[in-house]
């Protein structure tokens, strides 16, 4: 197996087998969990892409590619995949977008001002990005809102390679986590290819791991799984991240062709269903 999928497989036995059942109230199921859970893995010797099930390709791609546009308005993203339409307003677009809350929503740029600063700075501790609004999550607001996971993430250079340390309130450990974390790892990628470094370590640190109810049955078929065919690298384009920046649909079919010409996993898993909640 990869190092991601040894590190995942041991996160989905540990809360199985000793994790804590606690009901969720806003989405009728229980979820099975553990606090605080984290992966851990270097970029490029193995992309933390799960091969003990077969996961969407060109859905993280161009997720990312759509964070970077700093887009909140899901036209763009919608000829890729409906996911983010449970939270769409009625005007199209997503309040909690990633992108647009990176890009735009706190009256600053600060995916620019991280490549910047960078730049000037490559030593530097303060590359820190923040997805979470405190005036506008959380507590119990009653918004219709995709109230942010994945809700912060800091940038390190050090040894000539690009580092990322992604940290998550709660994940969907079947569902969710494979693909965050697919998708981070790429825009550490894109990020490192800006900056004229290469990806290093991505670390995705998670504060509730957990399995819902729904899911006990796949995580059990997922544990008996073991499969040894090779590791994904990806290689961003010159100018990928320009690329990604202005919307470049050929940039998403030319990732997904590279990462699928090396993506050798198992079967889906059948019957597993996204529980769309704003907690």
């Amino acid at each position: 197996m990869t190092p991601f999928d040894v590190q995942y497989k041991e996160a989905i036995r540990l809360i199985m087998e000793e994790g804590i059942d606690v009901p969720n109230p806003w989405s009728g199921r229980v979820t099975r969990m553990v606090p605080g859970v984290t992966l851990r893995v270097d970029v490029a010797e193995c992309f933390p892409l799960l091969t003990l099930r077969k996961i969407p390709l060109r859905l993280f791609i161009a997720e990312q590619v759509w964070y970077l546009m700093g887009e909140k308005n899901a036209t763009w993203l919608q000829q890729y995949t409906k996911i983010w339409d449970a939270f769409l307003e009625e005007d199209g677009t997503v309040q909690a977008a990633y992108g647009h809350r990176w890009r735009h929503h706190f009256g600053r740029d600060q995916i620019d001002l991280l490549v910047t600063h960078l730049k000037e700075n490559p030593a530097s501790r303060h590359a820190v990005v923040i997805t979470w609004d405190p005036a506008d999550d959380g507590f119990g607001l009653d918004k219709k809102l995709n109230v942010p996971c994945p809700y912060t993430f800091t940038v390190n250079i050090a040894g000539g390679k690009l580092h990322l340390h992604n940290i998550i309130r709660s994940n969907d450990m079947m569902l969710g986590c494979p693909h965050d974390a697919a998708g981070f790892a790429l825009l550490q990628c894109f990020l490192a290819e800006k900056l004229g470094v290469e990806p290093g370590i991505y670390t995705h640190s998670i504060s509730n791991a957990h399995i819902y109810d729904n899911h006990f049955d796949a995580a059990n078929e997922l544990m008996s799984r073991s499969h040894d065919h090779g590791t994904v690298k990806v290689t961003i384009p010159e100018n990928g991240y320009d690329r990604a920046v202005k919307g470049d649909t050929e940039l998403v079919s030319e990732l997904f062709k590279q990462v699928k010409s090396q993506y050798n996993p198992l079967e889906s898993i059948k019957g597993m269903k996204i529980t769309v909640n704003v907690y």
